[in-house]
């Protein structure tokens, strides 16, 4: 017994920056921008909070979904951090929604959503829940440098989710991790404590950007050549794969040497920028509101992120 995705849902802020306006506060832009990563737009919050883009996204997936909140035996939600270090953003969504089941975050970086895929077939095969919401939202534009035009252009804000219920739509999975707090970091609040003694550092993205990318098109190129293998089923097989919309060149690397022909690979960078966890949830549910996914179709999910942390899944729809 493992899920089937009843309800997806997605939700991002109203403001649009495209790489032009970006151009007007930092050294760039559109064709730097798009020939090195793809992203020709992003959508940045002006006022809505994580919660805001969590609710709407929880409530369009939930509604898709057939199901009420009361139905919920289980809310996971994937971020690097909620509005409030405590209470977690699961707790709020749970509130706001009028759900009564346990509700926590996790951190997986951007790997976040296919990290919560795997605790829900865990809690599945354990008999202990019927149906889960998954919501993954980020707010990068809180943790940028927007002086720094090597991070600040990559990433958007947004959020996606999605309820799956008892079924076999799961084929295979993996995660992984491989700590490493030097190639991807953002570091955190260190308070005033008189007593720390440590040398404060900004709270902004941190990425050694060529390292990342080796990685990140290993990462992608392995996890998927494990899961078909797990699945037992070839890439001939797969109607569309959904990976991490880090960088455009990443993922037509990773492509290229996988064999996945342009009409299997569902690409949002150019208009979400990098989401993090949000990245896959978004584009599923855009599949299944333009109803191009049909019952059966074979889908690949793979990410890579933070932590360093990896994911890969197939899902028969």
């Amino acid at each position: 017994m493992s899920f089937k995705i009843i309800g997806t849902g997605m939700a991002h802020p109203a403001l649009a920056v495209t790489n032009s306006d970006l151009s007007k506060y930092v050294d760039t832009s559109d064709e730097w921008i798009s020939s090195r990563t793809g992203i020709k737009s992003r959508f940045i919050s002006t006022g809505e909070s994580m919660l805001d883009l969590s609710v709407s996204a929880a409530k369009t997936a939930v509604c898709n979904s057939g199901l009420d909140a009361g139905d919920l035996d289980l809310i996971i939600c994937t971020t690097m951090q909620g509005d409030y270090v405590t209470p977690s953003l699961a707790c709020l969504i749970q509130r706001e929604l009028g759900a009564a089941c346990p509700a926590f975050d996790i951190n997986a970086a951007c790997s976040g959503f296919i990290f919560a895929l795997d605790v829900a077939a865990a809690y599945f095969d354990a008999g202990r829940a019927e149906n889960i919401l998954i919501v993954s939202v980020e707010m990068m534009s809180k943790y940028l440098d927007w002086n720094d035009r090597a991070t600040c252009v990559l990433f958007g804000d947004g959020a996606g989710a999605a309820v799956l219920a008892k079924g076999a739509g799961l084929r295979a999975i993996k995660i992984t991790a491989k700590g490493d707090d030097e190639l991807l970091f953002i570091p955190g609040n260190t308070g005033n404590s008189p007593f720390a003694g440590k040398e404060h550092k900004e709270q902004y993205v941190h990425m050694t950007g060529s390292e990342v990318f080796k990685f990140a098109v290993s990462a992608m190129i392995r996890d998927i050549t494990d899961v078909l293998a797990a699945a037992g089923i070839g890439t001939d097989k797969v109607k569309k794969v959904i990976p991490h919309q880090a960088n455009l060149r990443i993922i037509r690397s990773a492509a290229e040497k996988l064999n996945l022909r342009d009409d299997q690979l569902v690409l949002g960078i150019d208009r979400y920028g990098n989401t993090s966890s949000a990245s896959i949830p978004i584009l599923l549910s855009e599949l299944f509101e333009t109803r191009e996914l049909e019952s059966g179709d074979i889908v690949v999910l793979s990410a890579f992120g933070g932590g360093l942390t990896t994911g890969a899944c197939v899902i028969e729809i």
